[in-house]
């Protein structure tokens, strides 16, 4: 009987200088997730060697070169790490943010991108990016969510925090409050609803129970607060969802949709900010909610934590994050 192979799922090492490297160790070396997936981290491995001299952790897994990655990837079927040779090892600091780690963060990202974009890899699944970092080297994406939908041209994305406790979708994020009020349309928050009970759907296997969060306090009250976003933007677009037969509810407002029963009977929020659901998702799921794009042509998930510079290289990572990440990236491929 021939072996079944696993599939292969795309790590990218994030930002060298933080706590990138040190959960991507714990990932290589876990028994379990050797049994469901082929790890291949996009990374540097003089980086990795440093990092696991450090921090006392293992390296489990032997690095090729990308010409070797290209001739023979169809047939790598143990944990393996592309040494991209991104950035010199021996002049990275870990914790400080520079231009060279920047750099090499996005490379990462970039050529898993392209791997998966050619049918290499069934999923990437990323460590944190530094913003700074990418700012530094020129490198203008805000994030993660930004770079993927841009270089696989999906029409439409939009970032979801995933985890069992509590689940949230972003019609804005990576952008300043004042910012948010006139990119709110009625045909992006409709299409962030539709991607959400799409992936919701097909996670859940069931057509999910959704709430849309109001943009200002008390949801407006009536026009009372802001400049009626919810009655000319937001009620249409709930309206128009509504009208697809999808189970929707909102504008709700921010600070009472998130109370301990509303949880238990929603599935998703759709939350008009990047803090609105950010704040919950961290307080309730920090170490199990998994950061995904959806609309993308590819399948992304990625830690739901910063490059922690202020820990980095110290074995005080915690990796679960990114273990959670690839376990969603393996049902979303499944």
């Amino acid at each position: 009987m021939a072996k079944i192979m696993l599939p292969r799922i795309a790590l990218t090492m994030g930002d060298p200088a933080g706590v990138g490297p040190e959960v991507c160790l714990h990932l290589l070396a876990d028994e379990e997730i050797r049994r469901e997936c082929v790890p291949v981290l996009f990374g540097d491995a003089a980086i990795l060697n440093r990092v696991a001299a450090q921090t006392r952790l293992p390296l489990l897994a032997a690095p090729i070169t990308p010409t070797q990655w290209q001739a023979n990837w169809a047939n790598i079927a143990v944990p393996t790490i592309i040494d991209w040779q991104a950035v010199d090892a021996t002049m990275v600091e870990p914790g400080v943010v520079s231009a060279a780690t920047g750099r090499a963060g996005f490379t990462y990202v970039d050529r898993a991108i392209d791997a998966a974009l050619a049918g290499q890899v069934a999923a990437v699944s990323t460590a944190p990016l530094n913003k700074e970092a990418l700012h530094a080297a020129g490198i203008k994406y805000p994030g993660h969510t930004e770079i993927f939908a841009d270089r696989t041209k999906a029409p439409r994305s939009c970032m979801m925090q995933y985890s069992e406790e509590i689940t949230c979708t972003f019609v804005t994020v990576h952008v300043g409050y004042r910012d948010v009020p006139s990119l709110l349309t009625t045909e992006r928050i409709v299409d962030v609803i539709d991607l959400t009970a799409d992936a919701l759907t097909l996670l859940r296997g069931r057509p999910p129970k959704i709430v849309v969060c109001g943009l200002n306090p008390h949801a407006g009250e009536h026009g009372l607060f802001g400049d009626r976003e919810e009655e000319r933007i937001i009620i249409p677009a709930i309206e128009a969802a509504r009208g697809k037969g999808i189970q929707i509810e909102g504008p709700l407002p921010p600070d009472t949709a998130f109370l301990p029963w509303k949880r238990k009977a929603t599935d998703a929020f759709v939350c008009m900010y990047h803090d609105q659901g950010h704040i919950p998702v961290k307080a309730l799921a920090f170490d199990s909610a998994v950061n995904t794009t959806l609309g993308l042509p590819i399948v992304r998930t990625s830690v739901d934590h910063g490059t922690a510079c202020d820990i980095a290289w110290q074995g005080k990572a915690n990796p679960s994050s990114l273990f959670a990440a690839v376990r969603l990236a393996l049902r979303l491929v499944r």
